[in-house]
C-alpha cells in the first residue's frame, strides 16, 4: 500500500512538472488610440471590437482603447508605431501617403459617393497590396481600412457658399499633401494642426474656420466657436485602424486572422453608427444656433479637379472606378 501510495505521488509530481513545462498560450495585448471622444461612433466601434476580440481569441489577444488623445495626436501614435511602440490608432489613410503614395487615394476629392463605395474599395486586392507595402516600408500593419467617419464640411465664422468666400481664410486641415492641395483648391489657406488644439485655435481667432465631419462637429462641441457649416463634403473621411509592425507579428497567424475579420466588421458597425448619428448631430448643431447651408458642389469640383494630376493620382483614381465598376 505504501509502495503504491509512493508511485502515485510521484507520478502526480511528473504530471506537474509536465504541466509546468507546457508553454502557456501567448498573449499580446494591442494597445490603440484615438483622438475622439469616448461616444463618437469610432470610439463604440473600438470598445465593442475590443471585447469582441478578447472573447474570440480566449484572451489571447487583448485591446486596450484610450480615448480622448491620451496617447497623443494621431501622428504622435504613428511615429510611435513605427519607432516599435506597442500604439495603434484609426488615421485618416492619407497620413501614410509619405509611404506609399498611392494610399493618399482614399482621401482625395469628390471620389467616394456611398460608403458602400469606399467598404469595396478598401477590400479590393488592389488596396491590399499597398497595405502590405505599407507594413515593409513603414512598419505599420493596416487591420481594416473601412472605418468611416463621415463627410467633411467647411466649418467657417461667415457663410462660405462658393471657392470665392474661402479667400484667405485660415482653414485647419489634416497636415498629409492631399488634404492641404484640396484645401487650397478650395480657396482657402490650409493650416495643419493638431485635432485637440483646434477648439482653442478657432476661439482665439489663431483659426479661421475648420473643416470636419458632422459627428466630430459635435463631439468636439465645435458648434460653440464657428456659426456656420457648409456643407461642402469635399471628401469622405474613410479612416483605417493601424498597429506597430513588431507588436502585430507577435499574433498568431489563426488570431491575426480572428482579428482582421473583427476590424473589418466593426468598421462597418461604427460606420452605421457615423451615417446614422451624422444626420442627429447636424440637427443637433443647428438646434445650437449654427446656420448650415446647403452648397452648390459644381464649382468646388471644378476647383479641386486639378488636385489628381498634381499629386500624380490619376492612376490610383482609374484602379478605384476600375474596382466600383464606374
Amino acid at each position: 500500500m505504501q509502495n503504491s501510495a509512493k508511485s502515485f505521488g510521484r507520478a502526480l509530481a511528473v504530471l506537474a512538472a509536465l504541466t509546468l513545462a507546457l508553454p502557456a498560450a501567448a498573449q499580446t495585448t494591442l494597445r490603440i488610440g484615438t483622438v475622439l471622444a469616448p461616444n463618437d461612433p469610432m470610439g463604440q466601434g473600438l470598445d465593442k471590437f475590443a471585447k469582441e476580440v478578447a472573447e474570440a481569441t480566449n484572451g489571447e489577444v487583448e485591446v486596450e482603447i484610450f480615448h480622448n488623445s491620451q496617447l497623443g495626436d494621431t501622428t504622435e501614435m504613428l511615429d510611435q508605431a513605427r519607432a516599435g511602440a506597442n500604439v495603434g490608432t484609426v488615421t485618416d489613410v492619407a497620413r501614410l501617403s509619405s509611404f506609399v503614395p498611392s494610399l493618399a487615394i482614399m482621401s482625395a476629392p469628390f471620389l467616394f459617393e456611398t460608403y458602400e463605395d469606399a467598404d469595396k474599395f478598401a477590400l479590393s486586392d488592389e488596396y491590399l497590396a499597398w497595405g502590405e507595402e505599407l507594413k515593409e516600408k513603414a512598419g505599420i500593419a493596416m487591420l481594416a481600412s473601412n472605418w468611416y467617419q463621415g463627410a467633411r464640411h467647411a466649418l467657417t465664422q461667415k457663410p462660405a457658399i462658393t471657392p470665392a468666400d474661402l479667400a484667405g481664410v485660415r482653414m485647419r486641415t489634416i497636415g498629409a499633401p492631399v488634404w492641404i492641395e484640396t484645401i487650397r483648391a478650395m480657396g482657402a489657406e490650409p493650416t495643419p494642426m493638431p485635432w485637440g488644439e483646434v477648439y482653442s485655435a478657432l476661439q482665439l481667432g489663431t483659426l479661421d474656420a475648420a473643416e470636419a465631419q458632422p459627428t466630430a462637429i459635435w463631439g468636439a462641441k465645435l458648434y460653440e466657436v464657428i456659426k456656420h457649416v457648409n456643407k461642402t463634403g469635399h471628401i469622405q473621411l474613410v479612416t483605417a485602424l493601424v498597429v506597430g509592425a513588431d507588436t502585430w507579428d507577435q499574433i498568431s497567424p489563426e488570431n491575426q486572422k480572428i482579428v482582421r475579420d473583427l476590424a473589418v466588421e466593426n468598421g462597418r458597425y461604427a460606420s452605421g453608427l457615423t451615417i446614422e448619428l451624422g444626420e442627429k448631430a447636424l440637427e443637433d448643431v443647428a438646434a445650437s444656433g449654427v446656420e448650415v447651408h446647403e452648397v452648390d458642389l459644381a464649382p468646388f469640383k471644378e476647383a479641386v479637379a486639378p488636385v489628381y494630376g498634381m499629386l500624380d493620382l490619376e492612376k490610383e483614381k482609374a484602379i478605384v472606378e476600375n474596382v466600383l465598376g464606374r
